[in-house]
């Protein structure tokens, strides 16, 4: 295969994103292409990783988003012609790429943007259906002019042409242990909408009976204060944002993994993608029922299923397995098989390769009279 140079760019999420940078940047370095990335390595104090070239991003956050798009449009203005492909992760990179002629540009669709609108603090309530009806213009002009990749194959329903996904599957940990008990872990941003407030009344809950709630994964200004406060009384144990080798080793051993998303529609369509690296670290899961979520778990009786809203339930289903070890090695083993068979990059490593390079084959669509216009 002709090794290809990529330009891999997002402003919004956290450079050490595991689909970004764990996933399908290694993968495109494992299979011998030339990988440049351009991210917000300084507005989140990292340091960029040692093999690919870096390029320093503004961050896009709450209502500071300008300044984030203004960078990167001039940066695919100066150098996009550099590049064979070029790979964008955030729906406001759509509007930075409107312009690029000289590569071609794909969208990793990692999310049902429009519906995620509903929880965005930064957004007013009253401008929600305004700003979910303007994704949606978005996300079809981008079907028209860029190559498309979904993080769910249930996205497909947004677009009027197949487009190839490339699942949140997860890299399989060797040797991992059998879970133990006294320790649930929950890796995960920390959002209401995600939980956030429920797994402090968890830890709470679980703190008589000998059991820690290890927390990794940075929060939403609007739950940091409650989870700072419920560190420092003890009641769990958060440690932040962990580069991904460090969160899983968080998660090795443990009695259970939690999963407390709300009945959110953006979740309705996903599956988290944490689900799976419990399951692949050989560790049941405590979640609650959204659909793809009951679908797994049941179907591989690997996890117990709790209402939404419920930390009580939660807690409750925790210390079962706590006290169960026969049900946690049955649950443990269930979830890593099923995932080794169902769920594993490994196998989806090589399909997103062959898309990307695919994409670069292709010319800009709209290079002359029939160029759509621009999304206003």
């Amino acid at each position: 295969m002709t090794s290809i140079r990529v330009l891999v760019m997002t402003v919004v999420h956290h450079p050490l994103d595991t689909r970004i940078l764990v996933r399908q940047i290694s993968a495109l370095v494992d299979a011998g292409h030339v990988v440049t990335y351009a991210a917000p390595f300084s507005a989140h104090g990292v340091e960029p990783p040692v093999d690919v070239t870096t390029i320093d991003l503004p961050r896009s956050v709450g209502r500071r988003r300008l300044g984030a798009l203004r960078s990167a449009r001039r940066l695919l203005r100066q150098t996009a012609g550099d590049y064979d492909v070029v790979l964008i992760h955030d729906a406001e990179l759509v509007l930075a790429a409107a312009s690029v002629r000289d590569a071609p540009v794909v969208w990793d669709v990692h999310e049902d943007t429009a519906a995620a609108v509903t929880y965005k603090e930064w957004i007013p309530p009253a401008l929600d259906r305004v700003t979910a009806g303007g994704v949606r213009v978005l996300e079809r002009w981008a079907e028209r002019r860029f190559e498309l990749l979904l993080a769910e194959a249930a996205y497909s329903e947004r677009f009027r042409r197949p487009h190839p996904v490339v699942p949140n599957s997860t890299i399989i940990e060797s040797n991992a242990p059998e879970p133990g008990p006294g320790r649930a872990v929950c890796v995960s941003t920390l959002t209401k909408a995600r939980g956030a407030l429920d797994l402090i009344e968890v830890g709470r809950m679980l703190r008589p009976h000998g059991i820690v709630l290890d927390i990794v994964g940075p929060a939403s200004s609007d739950v940091e204060e409650q989870l700072r406060r419920a560190d420092l009384d003890g009641d769990v144990r958060w440690h932040g944002r962990l580069p991904h080798p460090q969160a899983v080793e968080r998660m090795r051993g443990a009695t259970t993994g939690l999963s407390l998303l709300h009945n959110e529609h953006n979740y309705r369509n996903s599956h988290p993608a944490k689900v799976f690296e419990y399951l692949a670290m050989g560790i049941p899961v405590v979640a609650t029922p959204l659909p793809l979520v009951v679908d797994v778990l049941d179907r591989h009786d690997a996890g117990i299923i709790v209402p939404f809203c419920d930390p009580a339930a939660a807690a409750t289903a925790v210390i079962e397995l706590h006290h169960d070890e026969e049900r946690r090695r049955r649950l443990g083993n269930n979830g890593r098989a099923a995932v080794l068979a169902n769920h594993n990059w490994a196998d989806d490593a090589t399909p997103f390769v062959t898309a990307v390079v695919a994409a670069s084959r292709k010319r800009s669509r709209g290079l002359a009279s029939n160029q759509p216009p621009s999304p206003q």
